[in-house]
């Protein structure tokens, strides 16, 4: 388990562009709270970057204000102390494109370098690389810690505003049902959302490689759309100072009637993966009957080796093949016409009068003529439709087969 963590800090690492020279372990019963880990093994950690001329000396744990300065007292002194959360933090300040996100991250940044103000961030001003130094990193680091709250106060009320707005912008969305991406952090979502939305989009086998959500409209089959909104993927350890800011980035799938898990089957802690993700919705509060789980990557393993989830369910899939995505489609096909707020009406093609309304009306989800009739579904209450004249025509559900012959 602490080899998996590490190999996640390595690539985080090297995500943020940099190089990992070496590793040190240190088993203890409780961390020192002065410095993490003990007096000894940091002498040696010291010696180490003395050695390999070592820039930055990352921890995979949190470390308070006082632990990063009492450490910077051992080693020297024109070395970094980093913890995962400043890597993360440096990773998606140079990811995020959108104001959103950008207003997001700096607000993430500057909680995160309030309580960690030290002697280390002065020198920092006149580096020009490295791994912690993008972003707020470079243009705010004599800033003083008046200065820095009321930056927070300014950007917290600027973020209430830009939420105000996406919230806004979702509403007029609603008659369109929507698909979120969701999964730990490289299970392939990208490559998913580009498979069934045919979007050109960024597919990068590194962490966070999606910061921003993107949405695209993504055909289901049978004249079935949906709008299909890719997220920022989840990561064991998520930093404090990110849970809050970025928490309306995946609001999308707090609003979505289908949230698609994603997960890499392939991956020897996928398990670990999905709970981390069932765990960070949970905490968004998404209801688990919305939660599809997609077992992604099933091209890297041998068919006897498909993992089982715990009491059954999960869609195999390669994203990469395509195999399997049929049955990913119709399965979401079947929810989005399930979702509530879905009507059907099923009308007979020489009722013109009638069918000149179904045409009309607006928030389609779908729409069809099967023979002698015109199948419709559309996001709305009943009295929409009765105000149409359709709703005498409303049938329990749409019907993939040929209904005609049925009837």
């Amino acid at each position: 388990m602490v080899e998996e963590h590490l190999d996640e800090l390595e690539r985080l690492v090297e995500t943020a562009g940099g190089e990992v020279l070496g590793r040190a372990v240190q088993e203890r019963d409780r961390p020192d709270p002065a410095t993490l880990v003990g007096s000894g093994f940091l002498e040696g950690i010291a010696e180490d970057c003395r050695e390999l001329k070592i820039q930055s000396v990352v921890f995979d744990e949190d470390l308070t204000g006082s632990q990063a300065r009492n450490i910077e007292k051992v080693i020297p002194e024109e070395v970094k102390v980093l913890d995962r959360a400043a890597v993360i933090l440096d990773i998606f300040a140079g990811r995020a494109r959108t104001r959103e996100a950008q207003t997001q991250v700096e607000l993430a940044q500057l909680s995160y370098l309030l309580p960690r103000l030290t002697r280390r961030w002065t020198h920092l001003s006149r580096q020009t690389g490295g791994i912690g130094t993008r972003g707020v990193g470079e243009t705010q680091l004599e800033i003083d810690r008046r200065l820095i709250t009321k930056r927070i106060v300014h950007l917290k009320k600027k973020l209430k505003i830009i939420e105000r707005d996406r919230r806004r912008r979702r509403s007029r969305r609603w008659a369109v049902p929507s698909i979120a991406l969701v999964g730990y952090t490289n299970a392939g979502k990208s490559s998913l959302f580009r498979r069934l939305t045919r979007a050109d989009v960024l597919v990068e086998d590194r962490l966070f490689a999606t910061l921003d959500p993107r949405t695209r409209r993504v055909d289901l089959g049978h004249q079935v759309s949906a709008l299909m909104v890719d997220t920022v993927g989840f990561v064991r350890k998520l930093p404090h100072d990110l849970v809050a800011p970025f928490r309306s980035t995946l609001e999308e799938a707090v609003e979505a009637d289908v949230v698609l898990h994603v997960v890499d089957a392939a991956h020897q802690a996928w398990q670990e993966h999905l709970r981390v993700g069932e765990a960070t919705l949970a905490e968004l509060g998404v209801d688990r009957a919305r939660i599809v789980v997609v077992l992604n990557k099933i091209d890297l393993l041998p068919r006897q080796a498909l993992p089982a989830l715990p009491g059954g369910g999960g869609l195999p899939l390669s994203a990469v093949t395509g195999e399997g995505l049929e049955s990913v489609r119709e399965h979401l096909r079947n929810r989005v016409l399930s979702s509530p707020g879905v009507l059907v009406v099923r009308i007979p093609l020489k009722e013109n009068l009638a069918v000149e309304r179904a045409v009309a009306f607006p928030s389609q989800v779908a729409r069809r003529f099967t023979g002698n009739h015109l199948d419709l579904a559309v996001r709305a209450d009943i009295e929409r439709l009765r105000e149409a004249c359709l709703e005498d025509y409303l049938v329990e559900r749409w019907d993939d087969g040929d209904s005609d012959e049925k009837e």
